[in-house]
């Protein structure tokens, strides 16, 4: 009898033990797994094979280190990630995120939380409309590119993550608790603060080249995009 994946991971850990129990867990749960036991190993499957679908990236790992291999995963994919690190202070965490990580767990963990977030993560992905194409604003979340007037704009992937789901439900208003939720995940360490600091950083770089959209606080409830009125046809 053929077995029915529902979607292909790669894990890269360098720790044999704790490589083998991720794939074990994962293959009873329906996933097909591909193992990398370095950073040059996991780079090497990526380029090669079109089939990953979800990347548990541990960060200490020999030869290239996680940090290099998430940003080389949101430079040229948009695979998701879930950071699987023994180290568990604010700042990395932070730092994870804001390369673009999806998810983040410390270890020592259990395989059936990991198997969960895996499974929330991979939905959040298909939901995902790849590209948004607004009047002088085109945002691709499968390149991780903005490009306004036409010529692309430097953005941290999570500043083009939280870009991109504000884009994708034009006019409604999202709280902070909600967006926090939604792209940072439910139990990150941080605080509402960490969405106004994206928020202005993202006004900052767009507000002075494009006027055709905007990012608008409203008041006691948090944010959302609106396209100018002139403008709002095109979106139709």
């Amino acid at each position: 009898m053929q077995v029915k994946y529902s979607a292909t991971v790669l894990i890269v850990e360098d720790d044999y033990n704790i490589l083998d129990l991720i794939r074990l867990y994962l293959e009873n749960q329906g996933f097909r797994c591909v193992m990398a036991s370095d950073g040059s190993e996991a780079l090497k499957i990526l380029s090669d094979n079109s089939a990953i679908d979800l990347v548990v990236l541990d960060l200490m790992l020999p030869k290239i280190d996680g940090w290099q291999i998430c940003r080389w995963v949101r430079q040229h994919t948009s695979l998701p990630v879930i950071m699987l690190t023994a180290r568990g202070e604010i700042q990395d965490k932070l730092q994870g995120f804001d390369l673009g990580a999806d998810d983040y767990i410390v270890k020592p963990f259990d395989p059936m939380e990991l198997a969960a977030r895996i499974k929330a993560v991979l939905r959040r992905s298909d939901s995902k409309p790849q590209q948004i194409d607004l009047p002088g604003l085109a945002i691709n979340i499968n390149s991780y590119t903005v490009k306004i007037a036409g010529e692309a704009v430097e953005l941290t992937p999570r500043e083009i993550e939280l870009l991109h789901f504000l884009a994708s439900h034009p006019d409604q208003v999202f709280t902070r608790e909600f967006l926090l939720q939604q792209l940072w995940g439910f139990d990150f360490p941080g605080n509402t603060r960490t969405v106004d600091v994206h928020i202005n950083r993202l006004r900052e770089k767009l507000d002075c080249i494009i006027d055709t959209c905007q990012i608008k606080t409203v008041w006691g409830v948090g944010y959302k995009f609106v396209l100018e009125k002139a403008n709002a046809k095109h979106f139709l």
